[in-house]
């Protein structure tokens, strides 16, 4: 009974995985709200990748390493751009965008936007949800009406 059970279980992973082409093996730690967006192309991540909460993949994404030792560690609200890659022992900090067809082969610290390949990394100007200077910085751009 085993052996026909090894035999349709093979079977199946080889039909899904090919069919949807996720390879997402059972060994990846995943967080809460993994999400993958318009799922058309590949997504293959290694058997080491952590990946943290609220993390969302598009489609044509590879996580893996980069032939040594080591794979990469993702934190919390990260987007990962189509057509990305990101390879080796690399920590990708909580907030991160990584922007499509971006090769991520160093760190990233937090709130960091990257992009191109290879890949450069920009600080964001203001965290997310504004704050009163980015309401100040947007009041000062605005024409001043005559009254």
């Amino acid at each position: 009974m085993r052996w026909l059970a090894n035999k349709l279980y093979g079977l199946l992973k080889f039909f899904i995985l090919n069919v949807t082409k996720v390879w997402i093996p059972p060994q990846v730690v995943i967080g809460k709200d993994f999400h993958i967006i318009h799922a058309e192309g590949s997504l293959s991540i290694h058997p080491d990748v952590v990946i943290g909460d609220r993390v969302g993949v598009m489609h044509n994404v590879t996580i893996g390493t980069n032939m040594g030792p080591g794979a990469p560690v993702i934190g919390n609200d990260v987007f990962i751009g189509v057509n990305s890659t990101i390879l080796g022992r690399v920590k990708i900090g909580d907030r991160v965008r990584i922007a499509a067809n971006t090769a991520v082969t160093r760190n990233v610290p937090p709130d960091s936007v990257v992009v191109g390949s290879p890949a450069r990394v920009f600080a964001r100007l203001a965290p997310l949800g504004g704050g009163t200077q980015g309401a100040a910085r947007s009041d000062a751009n605005q024409p001043k009406c005559a009254s």
